[in-house]
């Protein structure tokens, strides 16, 4: 059976863990590339019993991060692009969807669905994850931010893809395992929120009109000072998030902080500039 001429890029680092169940789904992937930032794990060890390519990366703080940098700068030989972190895993509905989509289409990229899990449990309901991480490499690449080195954040994580053509949707979601418990977690958001909040201020300057739809909504929510309130309503309430129980509660007020630190980092940045 041919594989799929579709290059997966998976970004990582220090990913021992859920590194070797997101590369086992990719055998049908005719290359992968694993893009690391110097682990200091099992990770190289992984990438090289797969047999994939492994690739290093070490991050100057400035334009471009880790994606941008491997559009640019590595050969990657199949025209559709799919990037991946080493927490994400492919199902096979999923990979046969894509593959038929992606053969003489007239799509430029294809936002993709992602099923979450948070402290052990499947969220079903909610607010859905959706990332635009799969593209043609000729037809854009990762917004350019000017920051200069506003958190560690060696990848684009809120940065989203600039595509020249029409997108397209794929329905089978890929399955979100990023939980690695609270700590883990809540300090990975504040440096999240830091990064939100400096970009605010950047956008401020330069202008709002080339995010997406759902970007624009969260930054006019942001100014407003309501986005805290309005996601846990939305999310818990009017998406059905209730319905995963306590869980489901605690992701709804985990996020609905998290915007909260955001709008309170922007008022403090305001005040000591």
């Amino acid at each position: 059976m041919s594989k799929l001429p579709i290059t997966v890029v998976v970004s990582v680092k220090n990913e021992e863990l859920n590194l070797p169940h997101c590369l086992e789904k990719l055998s049908s992937f005719s290359e992968v590339v694993v893009i690391d930032s110097q682990s200091t794990d099992k990770t190289p060890a992984i990438v090289k019993q797969f047999g994939f390519k492994i690739v290093d990366f070490n991050w100057d703080g400035k334009f471009p991060k880790k994606r941008n940098w491997t559009l640019r700068n590595v050969d990657l030989k199949n025209d559709w692009i799919l990037f991946l972190d080493a927490d994400e895993f492919l199902t096979d509905a999923f990979i046969k969807e894509i593959g038929e989509k992606t053969k003489d289409s007239n799509f430029k990229g294809f936002w993709l669905n992602y099923n979450n899990y948070f402290m052990g449990k499947e969220l079903k309901h909610g607010d859905k994850m959706k990332k635009l991480a799969l593209f043609k490499k000729d037809s854009g690449e990762y917004e350019q931010i000017q920051e200069d080195s506003w958190s560690h954040l060696d990848m684009e994580v809120h940065e989203h893809p600039i595509i020249d053509g029409e997108i397209g949707k794929i329905g089978s979601p890929i399955i979100h395992k990023d939980y690695k418990g609270l700590e883990h977690y809540i300090a990975r958001h504040n440096a999240y929120s830091t990064w939100e909040a400096k970009r605010y201020l950047f956008l401020l300057k330069t202008g709002f009109n080339d995010l997406t739809k759902r970007q624009k909504i969260k930054y006019q929510f942001i100014n407003s000072g309501l986005l805290p309130m309005i996601y846990f309503m939305g999310s818990f309430v009017l998406k059905l998030g209730f319905l995963d129980g306590l869980a489901g509660y605690r992701l709804a007020k985990y996020k609905a902080n998290y915007f909260f630190q955001i709008q309170t980092k922007i008022a403090e940045l305001k005040h000591t500039k």
